[in-house]
Order: C-alpha cells, then structure tokens, then sequence
C-alpha cells in the first residue's frame, strides 16, 4: 500500500548521471529549500512514461516558480535512463532504483508487472507521485494500478502552490 499524506518520506539514495558520472541523490538532503516532488515510472522508453516525462520537462519552468524540486524515479539502470533522456530531451533529473528498493519502501512496487506478453517484471514501480515537505513529511501521494493513467498534475500543482 502507498504511502498516505502524513506519513514521514522514506529518505534514499540514489544514483543519478550528472556531466562528471554517475552521482548520489540523497532525499534528506533536498529537503529545507522547497517541497520535492518525486514521480515515479515504470520504465524507461515506453510510450506513457515518455510522454510524462517530457510533458513534466515541457512545464518545468511552472515547478521552479512554485519552489519545487522535481525528481523521476524508475528501476532502469542510470545509463539507461541517461540514454532515454538524451534520446527524448527529457529535462528533469533521472534516478535509479535498480535495486526496486525505494519503489518498495513507499508501496508503490508490483509485485509482477507484465508490460508485453511473456515479459514479467517484479518490483517495477507503479506510476505514482508524492509531493515531499521540507520537514520530511508526504503532503501528496498518488499511485495507479493502472500504469496507463498520468497523475493529476493540476492537483500536484494546486498543493505545490498551498506549500509555497
């Protein structure tokens, strides 16, 4: 079960690839200057997770103004996800959970996601977004069963701008 509002955000590392390699991203530490919005996907180069990606880079500039720091959050490896941002000019920065363990810690991982006959995955995160206080506490969460539905970008933004 998904994280509920309230609940204080499981803080994490993990690795992303900034212009000198691969980099560690540690929760607690965007905390205090803003909320953090984390959107999770299930997989890089699929056609919805594409599509929200770059719809979220297209708005980024809406995210900045509202003090927020937005994060995508998958379990391909960061090279992947360097190659699928490059490949599809997404602006927002990729980190891995290769490991699923971050997808697991905040309830949103399946336990078998079946994305195309006779390809199953276990741990692969659902589409999910949970908007993250300063003090470390959920104020937004959000997750769908259903990996075909985006998440409810007027609502994330509406609490954003409540937060701010």
């Amino acid at each position: 079960m998904a994280l509920s509002v309230g609940s204080p955000a499981p803080d994490f590392e993990l690795t992303t690839l900034g212009a000198d390699g691969p980099e560690l991203v540690r929760l607690s530490e965007q905390l205090g200057g803003g909320p953090v919005l984390l959107l999770f996907v299930p997989m890089a180069f699929t056609g919805v997770c594409t599509k929200e990606f770059c719809s979220v880079t297209s708005e980024l500039a809406d995210y900045e103004k509202l003090n927020a720091k937005v994060f995508g959050i998958s379990g391909d490896n960061p090279f992947a996800q360097q190659n699928w941002k490059e490949k599809e000019g997404i602006g927002l920065t990729l980190l891995s959970d290769y490991e699923h363990e971050v997808a697991k810690a905040y309830g949103v991982a399946y336990e078998s996601f079946l994305p195309a006959k006779n390809l199953t995955m276990g741990g692969v995160p659902k589409r999910s977004a949970f908007i993250v206080d300063g003090s470390g506490v959920v104020q937004y969460a959000e997750s769908s069963d259903n990996p075909g539905d985006l998440p409810n970008f007027e609502a994330i933004k509406a609490k954003l701008a409540d937060l701010a």
